[in-house]
């Protein structure tokens, strides 16, 4: 019963809790969607602002280490990664979206609609719209345009600086939220994600990580995840007089301290980490693009569900997880490795501390089997991008 060190912290390769996490993420999505007036309680709509906080930690850690270990950050391996881990399945789906609407005959909305999707505005879609749920790549796709330009190029690896700079840049975001709207402002899921960078920043440091060490010690943890919980089934009450854009502010802010405490040892935290849910996980970007179609194929497999019903919630999630795991062996993964093979033939370099290669090299032995894409490289060796799942 201790807290983690940050020497373990930076030896970590996976953090299976996190996939767990993004499998809560997705299935609260989906009973938003699709379970009707029974899960009203889990209020399933934020659950993609998990997703928000966790790309933003996970792929500011890659970046991080990255330059740890050759002392810059490649913005074209970057982009290459990104582009074959988002790019494949997102546009697999589009048109598969399209196709059926052809068949359907209802394609018209689509196609009229399609350079919002190929431009990745898809935040400005109409509420109408066909694969509307495809907002958040929107938003994530923007995002990691700039961050890694801002983040890793324009200022140098100075802890205190880019601290500095990712605060800056949740202040001016939030500074963009228009006192008086009439539905959420999209400046507030860039916070979202920015929170998520800010603590990947903090707990690569030294000293950002001895402030956020106590969370990871297992009793502190465990009191952390249950006040997530507690608030997570109290989010139906948030007064309406503070706004939504606080309430999702406040939101990945504890999402954000979550991240620690799901690093720990505690039985939580483990229990996030099981098999099954690290299975859904990582199939849980594929699952979210699907999940329209699934709701589909699920009441056309059994009509007497309904529609937002328990019954079609369950289903959809059955089916779009058969269909994500398709996707993800046959795509997903096949494209990852495509784009960290670019990525590697565009750098081509050397670590900057070859005298010392503890750590470098393959797979060690305790990640025996695990695809590349899905393992957190150690300061000394950098993978591919992950680019956490989707979002709501």
């Amino acid at each position: 019963m201790r807290s983690l060190r940050y020497d373990e912290f930076q030896a970590m390769r996976r953090f299976p809790a996190l996939d767990g996490l993004r499998a809560v993420a997705a299935i609260m999505v989906f009973a938003f969607h699709y379970g009707g007036p029974s899960w009203k309680w889990l209020t399933g709509w934020i659950g993609v602002h998990l997703f928000f906080v966790l790309s933003g930690f996970l792929i500011t850690t890659l970046l991080l280490r990255e330059e740890h270990r050759y002392g810059k950050v490649s913005l074209r391996a970057f982009y290459l990664r990104r582009f074959f881990r988002i790019m494949p399945v997102y546009l697999l789906v589009l048109f598969l979206t399209w196709g059926l609407a052809r068949l359907s005959g209802s394609a018209d909305s689509i196609e009229r609609l399609m350079k919002y999707y190929l431009l990745f505005l898809n935040e400005l879609l109409p509420a109408s719209a066909p694969y509307l749920h495809s907002w958040t790549i929107g938003i994530e796709q923007k995002f990691y345009l700039f961050w890694p330009a801002i983040a890793f190029v324009l200022v140098t690896a100075a802890f205190r600086r880019r601290l500095a700079v990712t605060a800056g840049l949740i202040v001016l975001f939030i500074a963009l939220i228009p006192p008086d709207i009439a539905w959420l402002s999209w400046p507030i899921h860039y916070v979202a994600i920015l929170l998520g960078c800010l603590t990947a920043v903090v707990m690569h440091h030294p000293r950002g990580f001895a402030v956020v060490r106590p969370l990871t010690h297992p009793a502190t943890a465990t009191v952390v995840i249950v006040v997530f919980i507690a608030f997570q089934v109290a989010v139906q009450y948030w007064p309406i007089r503070f706004g939504q854009e606080a309430l999702i502010g406040t939101y990945a802010a504890a999402a954000a301290l979550l991240l620690p405490a799901l690093l720990s040892r505690s039985v939580l935290a483990r229990g996030l980490g099981l098999r099954p849910l690290v299975f859904i996980g990582e199939r849980s970007y594929s699952m979210y693009l699907v999940q329209s179609i699934a709701a589909r194929a699920a009441i056309g497999l059994l009509p007497t569900m309904g529609r937002r019903s328990t019954g079609l919630f369950l289903g959809a999630v059955v089916v779009a997880l058969l269909i994500a795991d398709v996707l993800y062996r046959w795509v997903e993964l096949p494209m990852i490795e495509v784009g960290r093979r670019l990525a590697a033939r565009v750098t081509r370099r050397g670590p900057r501390d070859s005298g010392d290669n503890s750590g470098a090299g393959g797979t060690t032995g305790d990640t025996a089997g695990v695809p590349a894409a899905e393992l957190i490289p150690r300061p000394r060796e950098v993978l591919a991008d992950t680019a956490p799942a989707t979002r709501g």
